[in-house]
């Protein structure tokens, strides 16, 4: 059975389309034949982190239009055979497409995909809406910062009201030595105030930065490095293995836990 899943936070910049694009790339490593599909129709940046900007040709909008078949429109990456990428149309805005027609696209996709997993953008408007039309499960990627943490809590309720009951954690640029300075929130706080299963935790790594400059996924990458680790752990873990988490952080009774212990209630 073909996995649907859409990537999204609420908040923007969290790390998303990077996650998309390396977690994509990982599973195609290890053989599933992936679709990775970009809803953020006008801002589109899938292509970019990809490396494959000069070669598209189509979008989903000329599909929808009927002018050009879906296999015309799928680029396909010449790294990793597995792996394909329907982009979205820079020139049309988020409302120029309907969740009903995202169903459509990636059901079509999903006869031929074992993966298809959906890059959402920011926010909570239309574009979002499509996103998350077609999907049975999500990742929610948040940063250990108390506003990403708040959306990314408000994103949690809305996937369940829409009825995609398998949602999974993944927290991005924990920095080890902030968070034992009790400057950053722990893995162990941001798990407690959304509740949600932990799949992934990613240090922040420069060499992500250097990695989307040149369009070359982390995972891709012949030098080793924790990031890269950690995203090929989560993409074993969406196989079904039991992976061990890197040892990052510990939990603890820092200034954040006591934010949320005052705040969070106002919060929500």
């Amino acid at each position: 059975m073909t996995r649907i899943i859409v990537v999204t936070s609420g908040k923007g910049g969290v790390g998303k389309t990077t996650c998309t694009a390396n977690l994509g790339m990982a599973l195609a490593k290890m053989g599933r034949q992936v679709a990775l599909v970009d809803a953020d129709f006008g801002l589109r940046n899938l292509d970019l982190l990809l490396g494959l900007e000069n070669r598209i040709v189509y979008t989903a909008v000329e599909v929808l239009a009927r002018e050009c078949r879906l296999e015309q429109a799928l680029v396909k990456d010449k790294r990793q055979p597995n792996l394909v990428l329907l982009p979205a149309a820079q020139n049309r805005t988020k409302d120029a497409v309907t969740p009903d027609q995202m169903k459509l696209l990636v059901n079509a996709l999903a006869q031929k995909y074992q993966y298809v997993i959906i890059d959402s953008p920011a926010g909570i408007e239309m574009g979002f809406k499509n996103a998350i039309a077609p999907a049975k499960e999500a990742l929610i990627i948040t940063t250990p910062e108390i506003a990403s943490v708040r959306d990314a809590d408000r994103v949690v309720g809305l996937l369940e009201a829409q009825g995609v009951k398998r949602i999974h954690l993944i927290i991005n640029r924990i920095k080890p030595a902030m968070v034992r300075a009790n400057d950053m929130m722990s893995v162990h706080d941001v798990q407690e105030l959304l509740a949600i299963p932990l799949i992934g935790v990613i240090p922040d790594d420069e060499r992500v930065i250097v990695s989307t400059n040149r369009g070359e996924p982390l995972v891709l990458s012949e030098s080793s490095s924790l990031a890269a680790t950690a995203y090929e752990n989560i993409a074993r873990r969406l196989e079904g293995e039991t992976v061990e988490f890197l040892e990052l952080d510990s939990p603890s009774n820092n200034i954040f836990s006591r934010l949320r212990r005052l705040l969070w209630t106002k919060i929500i």
